[in-house]
């Protein structure tokens, strides 16, 4: 398995492993096109024989870093890939000058919350009602001074 950085033509691979993964609040084709619009966002994907089977995308500006977006395809899910993703995230977010990285998971998202947990993350605060569907979002924070 392969972690890179995105490329342009990663875009419509991308957008449609999102439509397989996400029923509610998925990316659309233009909010990927966007991200290579945005000079502090950074993205990376995991790819097996070639196929991209996860990705992630962090924000940094100034000393301050939002993880976007972290996805691994159903089939690859329990085996390691999303905590690669998420160290790679925050390799970036180190080498761009970050000391801080914030993100937001729902709450019903358990197998998310242990690995940003096992990874550092500590829980904030609540979002309430933070998603289109009405569940809450658990606000997580990760020092890396």
């Amino acid at each position: 398995m392969l972690v890179r950085d995105w490329k342009f033509e990663d875009i419509l691979p991308l957008s449609e492993l999102e439509k397989q993964c996400f029923f509610t609040d998925c990316w659309s084709y233009r909010t990927f096109a966007d991200c290579f619009d945005n000079p502090s966002f950074h993205g990376v994907v995991v790819e097996d024989e070639g196929e991209i089977i996860g990705y992630g995308g962090i924000t940094v500006a100034a000393d301050s870093a939002d993880i976007e977006n972290i996805l691994v395809a159903e089939r690859y899910r329990k085996g390691g890939i999303g905590g690669r993703i998420l160290r790679s995230l925050i390799k970036l977010a180190r080498a761009n000058g970050a000391q801080k990285i914030f993100l937001e998971v729902r709450v019903s998202n358990t197998p998310a919350l242990k690995m940003y947990l096992k990874n550092g993350f500590n829980g904030v605060y609540a979002r309430n009602r933070y998603y289109s569907d009405g569940e809450d979002a658990l606000v997580m924070y990760l020092s890396l001074s």
